[in-house]
């Protein structure tokens, strides 16, 4: 079945790659158009690669193989004033916004003893202010459009702790609640916001020394491994599985779905 979001526009930040790039091609693939917004640039302090100005080029190329309209913004979501003036523009561009993907994120592995003001801070304002700078500019133009969907793309981490990763969890936590909170005072508009918790997922964020750097903090304390572990028998999933979870949201088939948690995540949040 096609065209499920058919004549609708979608906000996607990080999207230049990875889920934010899945979410991109799957919903233009049922006829959405798409505003893709990422940075672009180095990440603060990540251990994997960053997305590039020729990544996102990418997904706009496979967006509009599906004779798609793209429009795309290279700025941080941490700057709310950049990223509400790029999403007027382009709402003004193509008549309208529908669906709002806050996909954007970082995270950075360590021990809790080793976790700096500058990790913590970096998270915390990328994950959560950044997420809340996305719904802020794109909830408006939901309003006026008599309703739609948000998105927030939260993690496994945001239904039960992940170790190793005090401010990521945390952050992904505040994902979860924020999504409730919007969920409620949206409502009467007819926007509904639900959040989004995969497990592992295979995309460029354990690229570069993201997998040496959680192996060094996983053997400093191996008994809290098998918290990554899923239920389902499988290392990962990919970033189309998590888009066929956010077109569902997106789409009208979940028109009373709202102020929920949906995890697409191999049951890694059952123990």
């Amino acid at each position: 079945m096609q065209g499920r979001v058919a004549g609708k526009v979608a906000l996607i930040t990080g999207a230049a790659r990875g889920q934010g790039r899945a979410h991109a091609v799957r919903l233009a693939h049922e006829g959405a158009d798409i505003i893709a917004i990422d940075v672009c640039a180095p990440l603060p302090g990540v251990a994997y690669d960053s997305a590039t100005p020729a990544d996102l080029e990418e997904t706009a190329r496979l967006v509009e193989k599906h004779d798609r309209r793209v429009i795309t913004g290279r700025l941080d979501v941490r700057d709310l004033g950049a990223l509400r003036t790029a999403v007027d523009d382009a709402v003004a561009e193509l008549g309208r916004l529908d669906i709002v993907v806050a996909n954007a994120g970082i995270c950075i592995p360590a021990p809790w003893n080793e976790v700096t003001s500058t990790i913590f801070d970096d998270t915390i304002s990328t994950n959560v202010t950044g997420v809340w700078n996305t719904v802020m500019a794109g909830a408006p133009h939901l309003v006026t459009a008599g309703g739609g969907s948000i998105i927030l793309i939260s993690s496994a981490a945001g239904l039960k702790v992940q170790p190793f990763m005090v401010p990521y969890t945390t952050s992904k936590f505040a994902v979860r609640g924020m999504a409730k909170a919007f969920a409620a005072e949206l409502a009467q508009h007819h926007i509904r916001v639900n959040s989004v918790h995969p497990t592992g997922v295979n995309t460029p964020m354990g690229s570069g020394d993201m997998q040496a750097v959680l192996g060094r903090v996983i053997a400093g304390d191996p008994r809290l491994g098998g918290m990554f572990t899923n239920l389902l028998p499988v290392e990962g999933t990919e970033p189309e599985d998590v888009a066929d979870t956010v077109l569902f949201l997106a789409s009208d088939e979940s028109k009373y779905v709202t102020a929920h948690e949906i995890a697409p995540d191999a049951g890694v949040t059952e123990f």
